[in-house]
């Protein structure tokens, strides 16, 4: 497997030197993110993307996915026609960035029914969301062919795809190569087992996302630095290596260290050795 890390990781700073620390760190690549504003942008254009580009190959690191925060306020299923169209412009920027870049993958939130931590009083009804969200996404698989670019459905907290075996089924409706998983570990532990996902989905997974969470503390406080969580690793690795997945495993974590925040970057490399079984 490759080891990689979310830029959403690091302390504030360019992604030039996000990626110079994540070379020293010992990480092969970085998963950037598209935002409304920024270096990588809703208005980036191809001259920006190959700069970021360049400046990650200068660094020695490889870009593999492009992950986007914006789906928290663009629903693919919501009730705002302009907001499901610019959803779906987002992915297809993202697609576009991806492209450039040369990654594989777009990280995407396939929906949303609520998201406390964003909107409590925001609820669309699963079936709308359901059959909104799986429209979209059958429109824009064709763009991610046309790119060669994967979409990546994130588990998230989003009280929609609740299960394995639906988000199996929901991507077999999609019936696109290009359509798959992008299965976060830490997510699953609010309500299942991640080895038992990673064996359902199975070929359906195109990346994945290590994270750590202890169940007792709940909630977003839960999210711990990796292997002080309740994640059974060992379980997890198994799994994966049973479906013979072998891509990119994405550190995605919390920069929330008061002082010293670059050390989130180096305990994680050390954490993800250990886990991949490098040291």
């Amino acid at each position: 497997m490759k080891k990689g890390i979310s830029i959403w990781s690091f302390p504030a700073g360019t992604l030039s030197e996000s990626f110079a620390l994540a070379k020293d760190a010992g990480f092969e690549g970085v998963e950037v993110a598209l935002d409304e504003q920024g270096e990588l942008s809703l208005a980036s254009t191809e001259k920006d993307i190959a700069a970021i580009r360049r400046q990650a190959d200068e660094a020695g690191i490889a870009l593999y996915s492009v992950a986007c925060g914006l789906y928290w306020d663009y629903w693919l299923n919501d009730e705002d026609v302009q907001k499901r169209r610019k959803a779906k412009d987002i992915v297809k920027k993202q697609l576009e960035c991806a492209a450039g870049l040369g990654c594989e993958s777009i990280l995407v939130i396939p929906g949303c029914v609520n998201a406390d931590f964003a909107d409590p009083n925001k609820v669309c009804d699963y079936e709308v969301a359901y059959d909104r969200s799986l429209e979209a996404l059958s429109e824009l698989k064709a763009t991610a062919e046309q790119y060669r670019v994967e979409i990546g459905l994130e588990n998230v907290w989003n009280k929609f795809l609740l299960s394995p075996m639906e988000l199996r089924d929901f991507i077999d409706k999609i019936g696109s190569d290009y359509v798959g998983s992008y299965l976060d570990i830490g997510n699953v532990l609010a309500n299942g087992y991640p080895e038992q996902w990673v064996r359902i989905l199975n070929k359906r997974i195109k990346k994945v996302h290590f994270k750590d969470y202890r169940k007792a503390a709940g909630g977003l406080h839960g999210f711990v630095d990796l292997l002080a969580g309740d994640v059974n690793y060992p379980a997890v690795m198994q799994a994966l290596a049973d479906v013979g997945y072998d891509g990119w495993v994405s550190a995605e974590m919390i920069p929330n260290y008061t002082y010293h925040t670059e050390a989130i970057i180096y305990n994680t490399s050390l954490a993800m050795d250990k886990i991949l079984g490098r040291n």
